[in-house]
C-alpha cells in the first residue's frame, strides 16, 4: 500500500509564495519521477513540473520562472516552491510518483490533493 500525503497549501494574496510538500510512504521499492499537477474547477487536470530521480525538471509554460519542483530521495519527498502567484495558480494541487513498490513494476499515483487559493 502506498500513500502521497501532501501539505502546505492554502490562501494567499497574490504575488505571495507558498511550499508544498509530499511525502511518499509505504513498500516503497525505488521512486521514479516525481511531479505535481493541479486542477482548476471546470478544467482538466495538467501537469505543472516534474522531477526526474537525478534530478533534471521540466516546467509547464504557464509556471516556467516562477515554480521550482525539488526533492530529497532519502526523505521519498517532493516540493513545490510557488512564487509571484497570480489568481490562475488557484487550483487543488495533487502530487504525483511513478513508484515500484517490493516485488512490482512502475505505477503512477496520484495524492489526494491540497487547496492553494491566490486571491486578495
Amino acid at each position: 500500500q502506498v500513500q502521497l500525503v501532501e501539505s502546505g497549501g492554502g490562501l494567499v494574496e497574490p504575488g505571495g509564495s507558498l511550499r508544498l510538500s509530499c511525502a511518499a510512504s509505504g513498500s516503497i521499492f525505488r521512486i521514479y519521477n516525481m511531479g505535481w499537477g493541479r486542477q482548476a474547477p471546470g478544467k482538466q487536470r495538467e501537469l505543472v513540473a516534474s522531477i526526474t530521480r537525478d534530478g533534471s525538471t521540466s516546467y509547464a509554460d504557464s509556471v516556467k520562472g516562477r515554480f521550482t519542483i525539488s526533492r530529497d530521495n532519502a526523505k521519498n519527498t517532493v516540493y513545490l516552491q510557488m512564487d509571484t502567484l497570480k489568481p490562475e495558480d488557484t487550483a487543488v494541487y495533487y502530487c504525483n510518483a511513478v513508484l515500484a513498490v517490493v516485488g512490482g513494476s512502475p505505477t503512477n499515483y496520484w495524492g489526494q490533493g491540497t487547496q492553494v487559493t491566490v486571491s486578495s
